[in-house]
């Protein structure tokens, strides 16, 4: 079934409120199926608050089902910030991070690292593994707060794949096994990094302080600017606190879709003056031809 781009009423398409808020979303399409798997805060912005991860369902990016937790919620985890899902020696493979905030705060410890876990079937997932992305040589302790992974295969060596995540900037690490791992340097990022490859470069989506930064690189280590969007914040409410962590799938030669889609939350000015990491975010839509100018429902 086609997406009528038209019948898309509103770019919300999981609104937040004073307790519960909807980030960091990561997108998925496969047999007809949207998938967006995203944090689930619930509880009240700035007081008692646990997160976890869930994941929402549509054929046509209108209709959607209601919120699903696939994690445990436990402060001491908070599995959260699900990158993206990937397909490895048959099976899917999703990376995220813990948070934890067993003591109560508003940003998880000095514990968070990345994670990831296995499915079959998209629906059950096993239990997360650490990924281990300084190398067998660093101890979990030693790795340091690390969080937002997102994996990427090599666009020029078929069976290496990178895994950015959020450390002095966007670190870099590479496995030809996704056990194994060597770090390989970093890029100056914000957090929520997102990675396609288009016309031979590597295109970086990542969340500055405001708005969704893109960067390009035909290798990985030469980096240059393109560009910051804000798409409609002008006119949203619910996003004029911030708005961020685009996440964008290349679905043109999908023949019911068509075009990039980009998913991404937007959190109100109010629920970011209790806590931006719970904002009352909500989350939203965006789609384009060309990845420079964008719709969405409503412009």
């Amino acid at each position: 079934m086609p997406v009528e781009w038209n019948s898309i009423r509103r770019p919300v398409f999981l609104a937040g409120d004073a307790t519960f808020a909807y980030r960091d979303p990561c997108g998925h399409y496969h047999d007809g199926v949207f998938r967006v798997w995203h944090t689930q805060v619930h509880g009240e912005a700035g007081g008692d608050w646990v997160a976890a991860t869930g994941v929402v369902e549509s054929r046509d990016l209108a209709s959607w089902t209601q919120p699903r937790v696939i994690t445990p919620l436990d402060r001491r985890l908070n599995y959260s910030s699900p990158g993206n899902v990937i397909r490895y020696d048959g099976r899917w493979v999703m990376c995220l991070q813990t948070y934890p905030t067993p003591d109560g705060g508003r940003i998880g410890d000095e514990t968070a690292r990345v994670f990831a876990m296995c499915s079959d079937d998209l629906v059950e997932w096993d239990e997360p593994e650490l990924i281990a992305v300084k190398g067998p040589d660093v101890a979990r302790v030693d790795m340091g707060r690390m969080i937002d992974p997102y994996l990427i295969e090599d666009k020029d060596e078929p069976g290496k794949w990178w895994c950015f995540y959020k450390q002095n900037g966007a670190s870099m690490s590479w496995s030809t096994d996704l056990e194994r791992w060597t770090y390989a340097g970093r890029v100056d990022a914000g957090e929520n990094v997102c990675l396609l490859i288009e016309e031979d470069d590597y295109v970086l989506f990542h969340s500055p302080k405001n708005g969704v930064g893109i960067k390009r690189s035909p290798d990985l280590r030469n980096w240059t600017d393109h560009g910051l969007l804000t798409l409609g914040q002008a006119d949203w409410p619910w996003a004029q606190g911030r708005q961020t962590a685009g996440h964008v799938l290349d679905l043109r030669d999908e023949p019911a879709v068509g075009k990039y889609v980009m998913f991404f939350h937007g959190s109100s000015p109010e629920g970011c003056a209790l806590q931006e990491t719970h904002g009352h975010s909500s989350l939203a839509l965006a789609w384009s031809d060309d990845l420079v100018a964008w719709e969405w429902p409503g412009k």
